[in-house]
C-alpha cells in the first residue's frame, strides 16, 4: 500500500518561530526541565531531551513522591511543570491543584470547579479529562461541562470563562487545548448524543470566541472553500458534505473533535481529527458521511480549513478519528518533505504529507485488522485513499438486527486517543494499542436531543490466534511502514507513551505498572506497580538538576468503564465491560500522582 519509499532524516518539527507561535510559551516548550502543553511539543512527538535517566541506569529509579488527587475513575493527561511549579487535574469535577516543587510539593492553591453532576451521565465512556495546557502566565481547563477557563498560575483566580456547548444536548468535553498564538483552540464531545461537532478558537486575553468550524454542514459553517480546501489534491467542491448526508441527517451527524491537537509554525497550520458519524447504525445514514472520520488541516487565525482526508468513509464500526497527528520531517525520495502520521483507530497507521495532504502510506499497525484488506494507494483509481471493506465484517451488509461477529479491531480500535511517541534518535514511533476484537449488532434508533443516539449493541474479546491478550505495546518503523518489535500486554496499553533522549521508553498499563523499554529494542527494563490501572500518560521534567518521570494512576476511561463506574453487564460500556472483566482482580479505583526519580 505504499506509494513512497521513506527515509529517515532523524529529526523532529523544526523549533517554533516567535512570529508566529506564541513567543512566552514556545520559551517554555524549548525547555526540556518543563512541561507546558499535554503533547510536550506543538508537533506531538511526546519526546523529551532529558538523559540524565537513561537504558542503563532506568533500573534504579526509585519512588521520589506521591499525591493523592481525592478524586477516584479515570486518570488521563499528565501533569505540567512550569518553573517550580507542577499543576495536577483530575477528571469531573476537575479540580486543579498547583504544587511548589521547592517545598516538598505544598499545595499552593486549588480549583474546584461547581459543575451540575448531570454532567456525568452525558459522558461516554468515563469522566475523563485529557490534562492542562499553560500559555501567558495561565492555567488552560477544559471543564466536563464544556466551561473553557484560564486561570492565574501564580494565585489560581479565574481570568476569564466562557462556555463551549450545552451539556444538555449531549454536549461535554473530555480533552484538553492547544494554546496557539494568540488564540486557544478546544474541541467537544458528543458523537453518541447526536451533536453537531466542531473546533472553536477563543482569544487567549480575553475568552472571546473568535471562529468555530464544524465537522459536517454547510460550506460556510465548516469554514470550507470549495475550490482552495482539497481533498487528496483535488477542491472538495460545492457542498462536499451535504451531498453526502441524506437530507438534513448532518446536524446529528457528530464528527466530534475530543482528541489531539498538533501545530506546524512553518506552515501555519494545526492538525486535529474528526470523530465518528451518527448514529452507529450505518443504514440509517447512507452516504460517505463527510467530513467525520477526517484529518484536518485548519489555518488557527481564520479555522479556513486547508486540506481534509477521509479515512473511513461512512464508518460503520465507530472508529473514531481523533487521534493525534505527530509532525515529523523526513526525505522522501530523497527529498525533504513535512510529514504527519496517525495511527487510527481503524487499525491503518497513516503518512500524509502536512503540507499538502498527499497520502503516502497507509499500512496495518496490528496484522490481525481484518475489515478492510488494505487502503487503494493507486491515484488513478476510483478509490483512492479508500479502505478496501471485506463485506463480511460489514455491519450495514450484514443488516440490522444481525450481530456481524469477529470484526478487528473493535469499536475502541487499535489505537484509542491514548498518545504515541516519536523519538529522532531511533527514527521509532512508539504505539500503545489495543489487540481486541467485537461482535457488532445494529439497531434502529431514534433522535431525542440530551439523549444517547448509539444504535449498536457491541461485544469485545482478545484477537484470536495470538498471544491472548488484549493489548501491545509496539515500535513502529516509518520507513518501510512495519512493526519494528512489540511487547504484549495481557491488557490493551491505556497510557500515553513517553520517549526519552536517554533511549528510554515509558509506558503504564491498566494493571497500574509503570514500565521502561529500551527504545531499540523494547527490552523491559524496569517496572513498579502504582496503587490504581494506569490510563495517564506518562511525562517528565527536571527540578534543581534532577530528573524526575511522574505517571497518575486511576483506573478508568472505555477500557476501564466496568470498574470505573461499577458496570457488570457484559454489554455495558458500549460493549467494553464483558471485554475487561478480569481487570477486577488486578487493580481497583484510585487517584494518584507518583513521581520517580534515581537515588541520589
Amino acid at each position: 500500500m505504499r506509494a513512497v519509499h521513506l527515509l529517515a532524516l532523524g529529526a523532529g518539527l523544526a523549533v517554533a518561530t516567535p512570529a508566529l507561535a506564541n513567543e512566552e510559551l514556545t520559551k517554555h516548550l524549548n525547555n526540556p526541565a518543563e512541561q507546558a502543553l499535554q503533547t510536550v511539543d506543538y508537533a506531538n512527538t511526546r519526546y523529551s531531551k532529558l538523559d540524565q535517566i537513561n537504558a542503563q541506569n532506568v533500573k534504579n529509579l526509585q519512588v521520589a513522591w506521591t499525591f493523592s488527587t481525592g478524586v477516584l475513575r479515570g486518570h488521563e493527561g499528565s501533569p505540567l511543570v512550569i518553573g517550580n511549579m507542577m499543576y495536577v487535574h483530575t477528571p469531573f469535577p476537575n479540580i486543579v491543584y498547583a504544587l511548589d516543587l521547592d517545598h516538598d510539593a505544598k499545595i499552593v492553591w486549588k480549583y474546584e470547579p461547581k459543575q451540575d453532576p448531570s454532567v456525568i451521565p452525558v459522558m461516554c465512556c468515563d469522566t475523563v479529562n485529557r490534562g492542562l495546557a499553560y500559555a501567558e502566565g495561565a492555567i488552560l481547563l477544559h471543564q466536563a461541562d464544556t466551561t473553557l477557563v484560564s486561570l492565574d498560575a501564580k494565585t489560581g483566580k479565574v481570568n476569564w470563562s466562557v462556555v463551549n456547548g450545552d451539556p444538555k444536548k449531549g454536549e461535554t468535553n473530555t480533552a484538553t487545548v492547544l494554546p496557539v498564538k494568540d488564540k486557544v483552540i478546544v474541541g467537544i464531545s458528543g458523537g453518541e448524543f447526536g451533536v453537531q461537532c466542531h473546533v472553536t478558537a477563543y482569544d487567549l486575553k480575553s475568552g472571546k470566541k473568535v471562529w468555530r468550524g464544524y465537522s459536517m454542514g454547510p460550506d460556510d459553517q465548516m469554514i470550507v472553500d470549495p475550490e482552495k480546501t482539497t481533498a487528496l489534491g483535488k477542491p472538495v467542491g460545492k457542498d462536499s458534505s451535504l451531498k453526502t448526508w441524506e437530507g438534513d441527517q448532518w446536524k446529528t451527524g457528530g464528527g466530534c473533535t475530543w482528541g489531539w491537537f498538533s501545530y506546524d509554525p512553518k506552515l501555519d497550520l494545526m492538525y486535529y481529527g474528526s470523530g465518528n458519524p451518527s448514529t452507529w447504525n450505518p443504514k440509517q445514514r447512507p452516504g460517505d458521511n463527510k467530513w467525520s472520520m477526517t484529518i484536518w488541516a485548519r489555518n488557527p487565525d481564520t479555522g479556513a480549513a486547508k486540506w481534509v482526508y477521509q479515512m473511513t468513509p461512512h464508518d460503520e464500526w465507530d472508529y473514531d478519528g481523533i487521534n493525534e497527528m505527530i509532525l515529523t520531517d523526513q526525505k522522501v525520495d530523497g527529498k525533504d518533505r513535512p510529514l504527519l502520521t496517525h495511527f487510527d483507530r481503524n487499525g491503518f497507521g497513516y503518512t500524509l504529507d502536512r503540507a499538502t495532504g498527499e497520502l503516502l502510506v497507509a499500512e496495518k499497525f496490528d496484522p490481525v485488522v481484518n475489515w478492510a484488506t488494505k487502503v487503494d494507494m493507486e491515484k488513478g483509481s476510483k478509490n483512492y485513499g479508500r479502505p478496501l471493506v471485506v463485506s463480511k465484517y460489514s455491519t450495514e451488509q450484514n443488516g440490522e438486527d444481525t450481530n456481524s461477529k469477529g470484526i478487528c479491531p473493535a469499536a475502541l480500535g487499535t489505537k484509542d486517543q491514548q498518545p504515541a511517541a516519536f523519538s529522532p534518535k531511533t527514527n521509532l514511533f512508539y504505539v500503545p494499542t489495543n489487540h481486541v476484537c467485537m461482535d457488532y449488532e445494529p439497531f434502529r434508533v431514534t433522535y431525542t436531543p440530551g439523549q444517547p443516539y448509539v444504535g449498536a449493541t457491541l461485544s469485545m474479546y482478545p484477537a484470536p490466534n495470538s498471544h491472548g491478550g488484549m493489548g501491545n505495546f509496539i515500535a513502529w518503523d516509518g520507513v518501510n511502514g512495519k512493526i519494528k518489535w512489540s511487547n504484549a500486554e495481557q491488557f490493551s496499553v491505556w497510557s500515553g507513551a513517553l520517549a526519552t533522549a536517554g533511549d528510554v521508553v515509558f509506558y503504564g498499563t491498566l494493571e497500574g505498572y509503570l514500565k521502561a523499554v529500551d527504545s531499540k529494542t523494547g527490552k523491559e527494563l524496569y517496572k513498579f506497580k502504582t496503587p490504581s490501572g494506569i490510563i495517564g500518560n506518562v511525562m517528565t521534567y527536571s527540578h534543581k538538576g534532577k530528573q524526575y518521570v511522574g505517571i497518575l494512576s486511576g483506573v478508568g476511561g472505555w477500557a476501564g468503564i466496568g470498574l470505573a463506574a461499577g458496570l457488570t453487564d457484559p454489554n455495558a460500556g458500549l460493549g467494553a465491560v464483558g471485554g475487561y472483566a478480569a481487570l477486577t482482580s488486578y487493580t481497583n479505583l484510585g487517584g494518584q500522582l507518583t513521581v520517580f526519580a534515581l537515588p541520589n
